[in-house]
């Protein structure tokens, strides 16, 4: 689709499941998206977020909770509680 000024936009943008990189599509209706705020040493929220996304997939699992201890490690929120990392 185009827009007055000829550039290519698109109405819906899907996004995709943070732990198992599938596309979260509109239909998915036990998908959630997570902000978790980042914090400085002395634990003051910085302004900043980290946003994980989780299909319904994965969620129906029972796995949420583990992804996102892993995704939170990775990204350096988190120190030591995925233990499958060691």
């Amino acid at each position: 689709m185009e827009n007055e000024r000829g550039e290519l936009v698109d109405l819906y943008v899907p996004r995709k499941c943070s732990a198992t990189n599938r596309i979260i599509t509109a239909k998915d209706h036990g998908s959630v998206q997570l902000s978790v705020g980042k914090v400085d040493e002395n634990g003051r929220y910085t302004g900043e977020n980290q946003v994980y996304a989780l299909c319904g997939f994965v969620r129906a699992m029972g796995e949420s909770d583990d992804c996102v201890n892993r995704l939170a490690q990775k990204d350096g929120l988190l120190k030591g509680v995925w233990s499958a990392s060691r």
